[in-house]
């Protein structure tokens, strides 16, 4: 990671039963033009409210964008599960969790 990298990436979801938007502070990678997000658990609020709505904003240093989010399905793409995983042990020494992938919208 370098200075000028930034650490976070801040996530807005719309809440499942507030209909409020919901912003987290979380660590990513980037792959391939997606980024990568890792919930520690996969029943937290977020990851909930990605299930219901897909439709996301996302927030990295001054750039913000809207994108469409997705859990990756370990089993099913168990490659990119792994490769994501690893990313982010690279870059912040932990990758254990429900992976989330994020597609910015072609604006």
């Amino acid at each position: 990671m370098t200075d000028k990298e930034p650490v976070y990436l801040y996530l807005t979801t719309v809440g499942r039963r507030s209909g409020l938007p919901r912003e987290i502070e979380i660590w990513f990678t980037q792959r391939d033009g997606r980024y990568y997000v890792i919930a520690e658990h996969g029943h937290s609020h977020w990851v909930q409210n990605i299930i219901t709505n897909a439709a996301v904003r996302v927030r990295i240093g001054e750039r913000l964008f809207s994108a469409r989010a997705r859990v990756i399905e370990e089993q099913a793409e168990h490659q990119l599960n792994a490769e994501v995983q690893a990313l982010s042990r690279q870059k912040y020494g932990w990758g254990e969790g429900l992976v989330v992938e994020l597609t910015p919208e072609v604006q």
